[in-house]
């Protein structure tokens, strides 16, 4: 065939366009990654503020461009609630800033959060392109999703889902944290009348109680809980599943199927020495009673301590929370105590950057052995084993081994305990039909997230005893598609 026939062939445009789309992707694989805007850490280590600021348009438009819109995008599968990500990047890469808000609420019913507090760089981003094949840095998914979902609330043009017509079949769910909300998301618009029962007296669960706002305002979460109002889920707080309302009364209510998404809000502690002594508390309970009671207020109904030597025990996020809230409630020194290195803590890499630039002081392979305290019982100084690391344990990193005979004593007057929390044992002990674990987590079918009582879900906390929001809010999406399954079987069998 001639040559100048051969080019107007189908396969040879064909041809043409890969090669220009090759060459288009050469030029996006040079553009740098974008840098998330931050306050100063000498101001921002002060005051509750945001310390991230969001991506201007300019910087959300280039970091799109970065993009390659993968054949095969892995980043979708890495996402536990798998949000369509290249699609809502192309959306921003258009300029159709509205339209990435709505590609993002198709499956996610927290975006602006999850774009702030979803560990990105273990998931959607440890599977993109640039990472697995060119050795580059990840297009920043989290915050282009943190920039559609804050541009979609600041233009005030909110959308909501499309909703399946009513079905009349009451749900209800029990707890109102990242697997209630997105649990309560799906099922919504499946056409369920859905209604979640939370404890306390302000909804958002651990995204309230247990994240401060300078990593997660609580004007973000109101946003996305009106949203599911707007999609007639309806809330009720104050209100004790288990104790308040019993699961019979459920029942008798009419409510056809139960999520449970109660969470672990109970806090583990080391057993050592002095860990009753005045000042030394769980950060469950630090955070709780700063972030929801306005504990750092003297004249609160419960004040909090204002420690000026504070030791926050652990290395995850809860523990750089906490580390971090107080410094800015007025801490001189503050620091974590983790048995391990550094590349072993559990938190993001974001956050110990933050705490490191806030002033934290990092005490790793450090383990305490006791606390003393003063003549008025105050914890006065603690203990402090040395460690070193030594073979891998279950959990894949390096076990920490004691150093025989090095041990430390440090001041302090105030000590956080951040070493994990177990599940609430309210539902798994007051509700009937459930298998529940040694560890006090309720079992479930894993494909299904469905309990030994076909009429009960559950996810999050209570059934993993400690995740990410994103893990959380994966479970709730699994088992609400599940139970529509099974209602609609339900229906199929009674006709």
């Amino acid at each position: 065939m001639p040559t100048q026939e051969y080019l107007k062939t189908e396969r040879a445009q064909e041809w043409r366009e890969a090669l220009r789309k090759t060459m288009r992707n050469k030029e996006r694989t040079d553009i740098p990654r974008v840098k998330m805007p931050e306050v100063d850490p000498e101001i921002r280590s002060h005051t509750y503020d945001e310390v991230n600021k969001g991506l201007s348009v300019e910087q959300a438009l280039n970091e799109s461009h970065r993009c390659l819109d993968c054949v095969d995008p892995t980043c979708i599968t890495g996402c536990p609630v798998e949000i369509n990500i290249p699609k809502f990047i192309k959306n921003i890469e258009r300029s159709e800033f509205l339209e990435a808000a709505k590609a993002l609420k198709e499956t996610s019913a927290l975006p602006a959060v999850c774009g702030r507090v979803c560990p990105q760089e273990k998931q959607c981003e440890s599977q993109c392109f640039y990472t697995l094949k060119l050795n580059k840095p990840a297009v920043a998914i989290g915050h282009l999703e943190r920039f559609a979902a804050d541009f979609e609330r600041e233009s005030g043009n909110i959308s909501i889902p499309d909703i399946a017509p009513a079905n009349n079949i009451k749900i209800a769910v029990v707890g109102s944290g990242p697997a209630g909300l997105a649990f309560a998301g799906d099922a919504a618009k499946m056409g369920y009348d859905v209604t979640v029962f939370e404890a306390l007296h302000d909804l958002g669960g651990v995204l309230r109680y247990g994240i401060p706002e300078f990593r997660l305002p609580n004007e973000i979460v109101d946003v996305e809980i009106n949203g599911l109002k707007k999609m007639g889920v309806k809330f009720e707080t104050n209100c004790i599943i288990g104790k308040t309302i019993s699961q019979e009364n459920l029942k008798a209510d009419g409510f056809k199927g139960i999520f449970v998404g109660s969470g672990a809000g109970l806090p583990n502690f080391m057993n050592i020495p002095g860990e009753n002594l005045i000042g030394v508390m769980s950060c469950n309970e630090y955070l709780t009673r700063v972030n929801l009671m306005q504990a750092a207020d003297p004249d609160s109904d419960t004040p909090v301590h204002i420690g000026k030597k504070v030791a926050v025990i652990g290395g995850g996020n809860t523990a750089m929370d906490g580390v971090r809230t107080a410094r800015r409630l007025g801490a001189e020194k503050a620091m974590i105590v983790y048995r391990r290195s550094e590349e072993e803590m559990p938190a993001r890499i974001e956050e110990i950057k933050h705490a490191k630039e806030e002033g934290i002081e990092f005490l790793t392979l450090h383990n305490p052995l006791r606390y003393e305290g003063d003549e008025k019982g105050r914890v006065q100084r603690m203990l402090l084993q040395r460690m070193e690391l030594g073979e891998p344990d279950a959990s894949e990193r390096r076990r920490p081994v004691a150093i025989e005979g090095d041990t430390v004593w440090v001041d302090v007057d105030e000590v956080i305990v951040s070493v994990g929390v177990s599940p609430n044992p309210l539902i798994p002990s007051s509700f009937s039909g459930l298998e529940v674990t040694k560890w006090g987590t309720i079992v479930v079918n894993q494909d299904t997230m469905q309990t030994a009582d076909e009429t009960i879900f559950a996810g999050g906390d209570i059934v993993r005893g400690g995740a990410t929001v994103i893990l959380a809010m994966g479970d709730g999406r699994k088992a609400a598609k599940a139970m529509d399954e099974y209602m609609r079987g339900q229906k199929s069998e009674g006709q």
